[in-house]
């Protein structure tokens, strides 16, 4: 077998499998797609049952020599992991050369957040024209429930997944998971007035809880660019983008609360290593609620 020609097949087989069977997100496997690439390039004429641990280590050193990030090196090594435990379980390869090797550590700087008091000024304002009613709609929400940009232009207006009622809004993100989170009384503000004014932008027949100006759903990128431009002039010297107020809502509750496991459930992580990048604090669960913790969730 060569890697090359048989092993693009079994790559793209494994491919389908997750495609199918774990509902990984677009972006997720064209990642996977582009280091299944690479293991086939580094391979060249090594037919990938033949491919032996020591080989796989000098493949992560060649990429490391090249200036690949120890991030991307995990990345890389948890994909080409998964593909030797797919061929062994189902293609009856003999050993997963990849088990037990891992890419040079690397720090988990915290991830830029706001100051409360540059959030609060960030989103104390109340426009009057419809495009901007939507723009501090969507970052409100951004802020108040942490969602990610995709789970945000993903909202539908007709679909129950938003309840202003009971302030709160389901989502389904990475993996497939679905979460619900508590929408705070700013975010079901700013939402009531863009819900309100909504009718002037949206097509007739358009599901989309935020829409552009033609009238259809409002794109990520879309949702960036407005973003940059609402904090140049709120006077912001920070570059914000929208995964910034999803990290500004995980650090200030953690700042109030410390209720690491409460926050990793409503960021929608299935590790709680992933949110404890968050803090470096050692402490116990003190079961603090949304509205305790929040400072935008309760009104003046």
């Amino acid at each position: 077998m060569r890697s090359g020609r048989d092993g693009t097949a079994l790559t793209r087989e494994y491919l389908d499998a997750l495609r199918h069977q774990r509902r990984l997100s677009t972006a997720t496997l064209r990642n996977y797609g582009h280091a299944l690439q690479l293991l086939l390039s580094l391979a060249g004429e090594t037919e990938l049952q033949k491919l032996e641990p020591a080989q796989i280590r000098r493949y992560v050193a060649l990429m490391h020599s090249r200036g690949l990030a120890p991030r991307s090196l995990a990345l890389m090594l948890s994909a080409w992991r998964g593909l030797f435990h797919w061929l062994v379980r189902h293609r009856g390869f003999h050993a997963n050369p990849v088990v037990g090797i891992r890419a040079p550590r690397a720090g988990r700087p915290l991830p830029k957040a706001l100051s409360v008091e540059a959030a609060q000024r960030l989103l104390d304002e109340s426009p009057a024209a419809p495009d901007l009613v939507r723009d501090a709609a969507m970052f409100e929400l951004l802020y108040s429930s942490g969602l990610r940009r995709a789970e945000l232009v993903a909202l539908n207006l007709d679909d129950g997944r938003l309840d202003l009622r009971q302030a709160e809004v389901t989502v389904t993100g990475k993996g497939a998971r679905t979460r619900t989170v508590p929408v705070g009384a700013k975010a079901c503000e700013a939402l009531k007035r863009w819900i309100d004014l909504r009718p002037q932008l949206a097509a007739p027949g358009e599901r989309a809880l935020f829409v552009g100006r033609r009238g259809k759903r409002i794109g990520p990128s879309l949702v960036g660019a407005r973003l940059r431009a609402w904090a140049r002039r709120r006077g912001l010297a920070e570059r914000v983008h929208p995964h910034m107020l999803r990290h500004s809502f995980a650090t200030h509750l953690l700042q109030s609360s410390q209720d690491l496991r409460a926050v990793q459930e409503l960021l929608g992580h299935a590790s709680i290593s992933t949110t404890q990048v968050y803090t470096h604090l050692d402490f116990q669960a003190l079961a603090k609620v949304y509205d305790a913790a929040h400072p935008r969730a309760k009104k003046r």
